[in-house]
């Protein structure tokens, strides 16, 4: 059974910086790519950004192009989510994603999923 595990959400003023974690448990997925989503009030869940397997490929939503960067440790099994220069849009339940492909998280899907955390940004 793998769980994954998020944190670092909070509340934050616009412009400032948060960094998001998320932790596998159960078994390794360093065969997997990873990714996250957000989801704001009343809004469909959207795609924010992916890493392949061994890092070398990422992929992000147009909206955080330039301000978010996602990383992962796989000897921790773990993956990050720098955010930047954050803004009122961007404030969601951001969920953490493991897919046995980029593909299956660029196009919506995934194998695994979090159980999220909050992200407010005030203006």
């Amino acid at each position: 059974q793998v769980q994954l595990v998020e944190s670092g959400g909070g509340l934050v003023q616009a412009g400032g910086s948060l960094r998001l974690s998320c932790a596998a448990s159960g078994r390794t997925l360093s065969s997997y790519a990873m990714g996250w989503f957000r989801q704001a009030p009343g809004k469909e869940r959207d795609f924010v950004t992916a890493i392949s397997w061994n890092g070398g490929i990422t992929y992000y939503a147009d909206s955080v192009k330039g301000r978010f960067t996602i990383s992962r440790d796989k000897a921790k099994n773990t993956v990050y989510l720098q955010m930047y220069s954050l803004k009122p849009e961007d404030t969601a339940v951001y969920y953490c994603a493991a897919g046995r492909s980029l593909s299956v998280l660029t196009n919506g899907g995934y194998d695994y999923w979090g159980q999220g955390t909050q992200v407010t940004v005030s203006s």
